[in-house]
């Protein structure tokens, strides 16, 4: 057959013999032979059979290749007046295959795995660990070594303010003990005051009340 329409991924192609498509993500290791079923219709030349919707007994065989990541297509959205602006990226994974042949009436593939694909997938698996595994620069490493200094200082800093509170309560007794000294202090001293103001008012008093006393006296003789 020259060619055929095949779905998968939910999408459709045209097919022939040695076309090199890229498709949807399948899983798969490169040189393996996969199998697509779903034919939809297939022609040689004039001649075309339309499926309803698959033709019976048609399926497509091919060599996967590999997978890889697309490039990255940037979705953006925006609202005007609504401040909103949104811009995003993304990387699509699709596989590549390379068509082997069409086969119909429920006949067998004959093709093998492709050990060239093997190889060459083979050969650039360690490349692809070095770089996985390469060492990081020394700006990176001496991030990621910050933060964990930074615990251990933190955890060293309340141990230090823990042994203060300790002779904190030593230093209040103290001064409890202390200020009931204070009190008894005064109490001993105001009794001499209280004794030298009571003994002044008594002296004074007489003669204070006797001046007066004459002087109404002679007051009330001359009115008379």
């Amino acid at each position: 057959m020259n060619f055929a329409v095949i779905k998968t991924g939910g999408k459709q192609y045209k097919v022939a013999a040695n076309d090199v498509l890229k498709i949807e993500k399948l899983e798969a290791q490169p040189g393996d032979v996969v199998l697509f079923d779903q034919v939809l219709m297939v022609g040689n030349g004039d001649d075309v059979t339309v499926g309803a919707p698959l033709v019976g007994g048609a399926s497509v065989a091919a060599h996967f290749v590999s997978s890889d990541k697309q490039r990255t297509v940037i979705i953006r959205k925006k609202h005007r007046r609504q401040h909103y602006d949104r811009r995003n990226g993304h990387r699509q994974v699709l596989s590549t295959v390379r068509i082997g042949e069409i086969l119909l009436g429920g006949a067998k593939t004959t093709l093998t795995a492709d050990e060239k694909l093997k190889a060459r997938a083979a050969s650039m698996a360690p490349a692809t660990e070095a770089i996985a595994e390469a060492p990081k620069p020394a700006k990176v490493a001496a991030r990621k070594a910050a933060p964990e200094a930074a615990p251990e200082t933190k955890s060293a800093a309340p141990a230090a303010e823990a042994k203060p509170a300790k002779k904190a309560p030593a230093k209040k007794a103290e001064a409890v003990e202390t200020k009931p000294a204070a009190k008894k202090a005064p109490a001993k001293k105001a009794e001499p005051k209280a004794e030298a103001k009571a003994a002044k008012p008594k002296a004074e008093k007489p003669e204070a009340d006797k001046k007066p006393a004459a002087k109404k006296a002679a007051k009330k003789t001359d009115k008379k």
